[in-house]
């Protein structure tokens, strides 16, 4: 088969993003030409995904020679705790599994996330593989080697580094994607755009995000990996992803999780727009700009009424990006140009936010 390949450079070696329709049917044969693997492996997925996806993963790792056991997780951000991550690790000492054992993430963020931090942690460490189903896992969330799980003082509070040893986005699961999933993640989408892609964000204008994923989602997918690439540890550059999320964690939090990580993230791209162009760090236009495409999109541009701004700022304290006490916000200057920034005062964060309410 054909499909679109991204080397993603680590610490350690390298590891390859295979994006196309149809590679989750060839993840047996490739994964078993990495390395002398155990033929013991597991499937960590939701129950909806175990119907619709795990039968091929699973055949296809049979014809390779593993023998895969599936552990079902419940789906949701709610349930990103400490008490899944905890059933993912009975299940998988249940299944007698070994230092050499894969286990393979196949769902959205959530999925990615709660399997790799058992990954990095069970037996001191195993391979895990990441088997994205929604854009956002598929642009952003698994790629890069961070997994956490969320603690009820913040999101991912507790976490680790982990690389996977390979992705295989297969774009053929986004037609069963409930739209506004589709929507959340193109949030992602133009973060990475506006980070560091300008003609991927023109592209994004011109409403070709609703034409064939393939034609612009390697390109969204390249800008992290350049930056994941050049800073593996989040020491400086990699702060840049969080975009728009120092404003959507808090939102996310005061939401009970309620509110989707994309939808959290799009606010936070207005919040953060608005925040430069009132700094004078960009113009008004750019922001504007921003926030059209957002809306565009059919994302949601303001903040909820019912979340007070002190509120919003309080959450922030837990927010693992602040530096200090001061918090750390992403802000754009130009498109393809982000500065990370800690001396925004508490008056200039709550008038944005009052600025960008419903």
């Amino acid at each position: 088969m054909t499909d679109e390949q991204i080397a993603v450079p680590t610490p350690d070696g390298a590891y390859s993003i295979s994006i196309g329709a149809g590679v989750l049917t060839h993840v047996g044969a490739r994964v078993q030409a990495l390395d002398a693997f155990s033929p013991r492996c597991a499937i960590v997925t939701p129950p909806r995904l175990r119907e619709l996806y795990a039968p091929t993963v699973v055949d296809s790792l049979h014809a390779a020679g593993f023998a895969p056991h599936v552990v079902e997780i419940p789906e949701g951000e709610q349930f990103k705790t400490l008490e899944t991550l905890r059933g993912i690790y009975d299940r998988l000492i249940d299944a007698q599994l070994d230092r050499c054992s894969i286990l393979f993430a196949l769902g959205g963020g959530v999925v990615g996330d709660v399997t790799g931090l058992a990954a990095a942690t069970l037996l001191r460490g195993v391979p895990f593989v990441q088997l994205p189903t929604t854009l956002l896992a598929m642009v952003d969330a698994s790629i890069g080697g961070k997994v956490a799980v969320d603690h009820p003082r913040g999101k991912n509070l507790i976490g680790a580094f982990k690389q996977p040893r390979a992705i295989f986005a297969d774009t053929n699961t986004l037609a069963t994607l409930p739209d506004e999933e589709r929507r959340a993640g193109m949030a992602e989408v133009v973060k990475h755009a506006v980070i560091g892609d300008v003609e991927l964000f023109e592209l994004l204008e011109t409403r070709n995000w609703k034409l064939e994923v393939g034609a612009w989602i390697g390109r969204a997918i390249q800008v992290k990996v350049d930056i994941v690439s050049r800073d593996p540890y989040e020491k400086g550059e990699r702060a840049k992803l969080n975009l728009g999320h120092t404003f959507g964690h808090a939102l996310e939090k005061l939401s009970n999780y309620e509110l989707r990580h994309g939808d959290a993230v799009a606010i936070g791209l207005v919040c953060a727009a608005r925040l430069a162009a009132r700094l004078a760090m960009c113009d008004a236009a750019l922001a504007a700009r921003i926030e059209n495409l957002v809306r565009a999109i059919g994302l949601p541009t303001r903040v909820p009424r019912e979340m007070a701004a002190v509120n919003i700022l309080d959450a922030m304290q837990t927010d693992k990006k602040r530096t200090d006490d001061r918090l750390r916000f992403v802000l754009p200057r130009a498109l393809g140009d982000v500065a990370i920034v800690d001396d925004v005062t508490r008056g200039e964060i709550i008038a944005t936010i009052e600025e960008t309410r419903e």
